[in-house]
């Protein structure tokens, strides 16, 4: 099959061909910092391929911005908050291989709708809260690191998750965006032999897709480098609580 047969063989319209585009320049911005509209990415990619098909579509698109994202915030990274999340990330990465390699699309959907509505509702709570103190319980760390794992197994939801994670520990802005780069960055490679071996939601054909697609991921990263500079700490805070907000609902009554 040639290269062009590849593409040809996805049977996408015009409209569904921008759509992805519009998607992958908001994963660019996601990646940049702009969090919470990870949610309205995941929404059209489903929309398009499918809630399972869609993840594989997507990871290899996350890896890259990733490593935009970890070069460019690569001097406000919080190591000890990696080393804390990671191990309960994988242990919940991989629980979400093994529940998201039998349940079916249905299932699969409305898993994601309800983890987005109770992410958003947490971070209603804490907002609401207001309180300077960020939270010291061990035990907060596990089930943050389990559940972003879990999430971004399941369905590239983690964002939500970690979102409630920073703000909850008042990270300012380059650090809540450094020390996430680094952590997906980490867990999502860690995926990766997962879709390809086992849900095989990532194969050559879905490769050649991302092929196409990345150039658009790289000038939404850059594009939203530019605007994240311009956005004030109490502000930023405010964006990825309204936009995740957002996102969730979209999911919910789509």
């Amino acid at each position: 099959m040639s290269y062009l047969e590849i593409l040809q063989s996805f049977q996408l319209s015009v409209w569904q061909w921008l759509a992805i585009g519009f998607a992958v320049f908001l994963l660019g911005l996601s990646k940049s910092g702009i969090k919470g509209i990870g949610i309205i990415i995941v929404v059209i990619l489903a929309f398009v391929f499918g809630e399972k098909a869609s993840t594989g579509v997507l990871l290899p698109m996350l890896i890259a911005a990733d490593i935009f994202a970890v070069i460019y915030y690569f001097k406000h990274v919080k190591w000890d908050i990696i080393k804390k999340l990671i191990p309960w990330m994988i242990v919940g990465v991989l629980v979400g291989v093994w529940v998201g390699n039998d349940i079916s699309e249905l299932v699969f959907k409305r898993m994601m709708a309800i983890i987005i509505m109770v992410s958003v509702l947490i971070m209603f709570y804490t907002e609401r809260r207001a309180s300077p103190k960020v939270p010291t319980s061990k035990w907060f760390g596990i089930i943050m690191g389990f559940l972003a794992g879990f999430t971004t197994m399941i369905g590239n939801l983690a964002g939500p998750i970690s979102n409630i994670y920073f703000l909850a520990m008042r990270f300012p802005k380059n650090q809540f965006i450094g020390t996430a780069a680094w952590l997906f960055f980490i867990i999502n490679v860690f995926k990766l032999p997962f879709h390809i071996l086992v849900w095989k939601t990532v194969t050559t054909e879905t490769l050649v897709l991302n092929s196409v697609l990345i150039p658009m991921v790289i000038v939404g990263f850059f594009v939203g480098a530019r605007i994240v500079r311009l956005i004030s700490n109490t502000h930023y805070r405010r964006f990825v609580f309204l936009v995740t907000a957002l996102g969730g609902l979209i999911m919910l009554f789509r």
